[in-house]
């Protein structure tokens, strides 16, 4: 099948699908309204192989260091697939399937399967990497860019609200340094930790409920820009390729999934 991009309806809920730009969620409105920033960097994009930023673009497997391309200099950051064209495996009226072959700068083969799933109250998105190949390790997450506003309203926009059991402490390269300090009021760039799986609220007064949930224990958030908000689960912090690694193996994938639920208030 082609790469062309797909609509997913559920009730007055309707998702874009971009197979041929990263993979990428490219909107979802509920009641005509759209929830996601528009622009061809925005929406909602998958992080994988890695999330956020590798230091220095390099990590190591064994005795092997590997080199990404320093894409936000003088770091790897966000992954290969975002870049990439993905193709679509399989489409009914609310769920696609779409695939993405690892290949160069990604030194080892696979392939990253993702299912979007839409509800009339809900969208699911599950990824997993697998290989047939050597084992390797990899990270799994999600970039979705919210709308701060949502279009007519009044006031300060959407309203970010979580409980994590503890914030990794951001070194001045912007890469955790390895301590855990307790939850430190926004604006935030930062990775939080929820052992219970993550859990984040989005609040458009007056509008609009929006949970982000995960079994995945990590979590960036980042509201450092007037026009969006970022809540991105993951499979472990920035730089986990070296400091958390999830192995892929032949028999074992790495597999996550996130469920954004939403109500009318």
């Amino acid at each position: 099948m082609s790469n062309e991009p797909i609509t997913l309806t559920a009730g007055d809920a309707e998702a874009t699908v971009l197979p041929g730009n990263g993979g990428r969620i490219g909107g979802l409105r509920v009641g005509g309204t759209e929830l996601l920033r528009q622009g061809e960097r925005y929406g909602c994009f998958p992080m994988v192989p890695w999330c956020g930023r590798i230091r220095e673009g390099r990590f190591r497997d064994g005795a092997a260091v590997r080199q990404m391309p320093l894409n936000s200099p003088p770091h790897a950051i966000h992954g290969t697939a975002r870049d990439a064209a993905w193709h679509t495996a399989r489409v009914t009226g609310d769920e696609a399937v779409i695939t993405y072959d690892l290949t160069d700068p990604w030194p080892y083969t696979g392939r990253v399967t993702q299912v979007i799933a839409l509800a009339e109250d809900a969208l699911t998105l599950t990824m997993a990497v697998e290989t047939y190949d050597s084992s390797f390790p990899a990270q799994i997450g999600w970039h979705p860019w919210f709308n701060r506003t949502l279009g007519g309203e009044d006031g300060a926009g959407v309203a970010i609200a979580f409980d994590p059991a503890w914030q990794e402490e951001r070194g001045d390269d912007h890469l955790p340094t390895g301590d855990r300090v307790e939850p430190k009021p926004g604006p935030w760039d930062d990775c939080f930790g929820m052992p219970d799986g993550v859990d984040v609220t989005l609040t458009w007064p007056q509008r609009l409920e929006l949970r982000v949930t995960s079994p995945e224990q990590w979590a960036v958030v980042y509201d450092e820009q007037e026009a969006a908000v970022c809540v991105e689960p993951q499979t472990g912090p920035p730089n986990g390729l070296n400091t958390l690694p999830r192995l892929v193996t032949p028999l074992e994938p790495l597999e996550a999934t996130t469920t954004w639920s939403w109500r009318r208030l």
